[in-house]
């Protein structure tokens, strides 16, 4: 997210339901990383969200170049540096009691490794779509980039928390 700011406050939005509708008809599920399909059907039958973008995260290095991969990294001492692809959700969450309920619990999703998962605001989606949060798998130090190069244990620390980033949205739709 190169835009990644701060959290910003639900604002009136009195074209909500038009927008869900549009952004619902033209959601293909097969364009979704595998991975996090589920996930984001889960979010298309809340209806006070929907997604607006997302990608499972993606770690190219050496010989695997493929810049959608979802291979678990391999067990390496030969691998030195990792480019890493940002792991994301982007959302537009309504602003009612259940939107605003929604927002509380994605806030705490970050609360297991702060240094490593965010959650704001950022300013091309919102200035596109008002009410739009984006929570990301990202170390701090690059949170508003899109990519990065880092060092091969701290890809493999990164994918373990990319990881459990992912069960804890699925487990939004546990209840």
């Amino acid at each position: 997210m190169e835009t990644f700011t701060k959290f910003k406050h639900l604002v009136k939005n009195p074209y909500f339901h038009q927008q869900r509708e549009k952004s619902l008809n033209q959601l293909d599920i097969n364009t979704i990383d595998a991975p996090i399909k589920e996930i984001i059907k889960d979010f298309s039958y809340l209806p006070y969200c929907f997604t607006l973008q997302s990608c499972y995260g993606h770690f190219l290095y050496d010989n695997q170049k493929k810049p959608k991969n979802i291979e678990l990294l391999p067990n390496s001492d030969s691998i030195s540096n990792v480019e890493y692809r940002i792991a994301y959700i982007a959302l537009c969450i309504r602003n009612n009691k259940q939107g605003r309920t929604l927002l509380k619990v994605l806030r705490k999703i970050p609360t297991f490794d702060p240094y490593y998962v965010q959650f704001g605001c950022a300013n091309w989606f919102w200035q596109r779509q008002v009410n739009s949060y984006a929570l990301q798998v990202e170390p701090e130090r690059y949170k508003t980039k899109d990519k990065i190069i880092i060092n091969f244990q701290e890809a493999l620390h990164l994918e373990k928390v990319r990881n459990k980033f992912f069960r804890r949205l699925e487990k939004i739709f546990d209840k």
